[in-house]
């Protein structure tokens, strides 16, 4: 009867981690049940924002009764009575929120992007959270200049020169809050430096808003959202010009919700096709590899 040969000893996946000698496993590059509920609490926040923020002004002044030949409801009515009490509690509310998930994002991104060993990954976490007030600081920074243009560009685009004007601000702010802020938080200040992170850091900046190809889920909740903002601020100011005279077409509420909207549309389906693109992946990667014919 022949000897059995001995098997060769089988490797556990599941290796121990021994502190700088391996490194842990990558994360999910798409953890589909907390980007879905994060997300989901994010846009129904900006939705109540949008549309229930503004009704405390009731709590401190009475609701001033305006006649109108087809009367609106009250709810309509604290959001077109005056427009600029709507935009402040608009603009308050989502500087606030976006702070939050401009932190969220750049907290996945850190996690999604770091390698090495554990004490690696350790000292990158604390140069991580050094960075984080300084992030805050640029980002205000960036978020202010790209205020100012976009007040110049609605102004361009046939906005109120002389008249309206805190109306303009408050709208160029809502719209880059929604579409700067976060972007300048988790990449950082695009810089013109020679080094090569400020290189890798300037070529990203420019695909992602110029050419437009975002390359993982993080870009894709960037980019989207921001795009959308933009594209439902500028439907949104169709039907002002319609002759119509009523309270909801004053400037600049349409194109204030048209954003909102965008932005919320936007981040959706930056989230579908996120999910859709995994989803592709995994099934591709899960497919026998077929064997190659002699």
């Amino acid at each position: 009867m022949p000897a059995r040969t001995a098997k060769p000893p089988t490797t556990s996946k599941a290796t121990s981690v021994k502190s700088g000698e391996t490194a842990p496993a990558p994360l999910d590059p798409f953890p589909f049940a907390q980007y879905a509920s994060v997300l989901g609490v994010h846009l129904i926040l900006v939705g109540f924002i949008a549309l229930y923020l503004p009704q405390t002004t009731r709590l401190f002044a009475p609701l001033a009764v305006r006649k109108a030949d087809r009367p609106q409801t009250e709810f309509i009515e604290m959001l077109t009575g005056d427009p600029s009490l709507t935009l402040g509690w608009i603009f308050a509310g989502l500087a606030l929120l976006q702070v939050w998930w401009a932190s969220w994002v750049r907290k996945w991104s850190f996690e999604q992007t770091a390698r090495g060993t554990e004490v690696e990954m350790k000292l990158d976490r604390v140069r991580f959270d050094s960075l984080r007030f300084t992030r805050f600081k640029d980002a205000i920074v960036f978020t202010l200049f790209a205020a100012l243009a976009t007040y110049v560009v609605i102004v361009m685009l046939g906005a109120p020169l002389t008249t309206h004007i805190l109306q303009t601000a408050l709208l160029a702010f809502v719209i880059a809050i929604l579409t700067a802020f976060t972007p300048a938080f988790v990449l950082g200040l695009p810089s013109f430096a020679s080094d090569t992170p400020s290189m890798i850091n300037r070529l990203t900046w420019t695909r992602l808003f110029v050419e437009l190809s975002p390359r993982n889920a993080i870009e894709c909740g960037m980019i989207y959202p921001a795009v959308g903002t933009f594209v439902g601020g500028w439907l949104g100011a169709i039907p002002i010009a319609l002759d119509w005279d009523r309270p909801w077409q004053a400037w600049p509420l349409t194109p204030l919700f048209g954003s909102i909207g965008g932005y919320i549309i936007g981040a959706l389906f930056g989230f579908t096709f996120s999910m859709a693109r995994w989803v592709a992946t995994e099934h591709i990667q899960s497919q026998p590899s077929k064997p190659k014919s002699s």
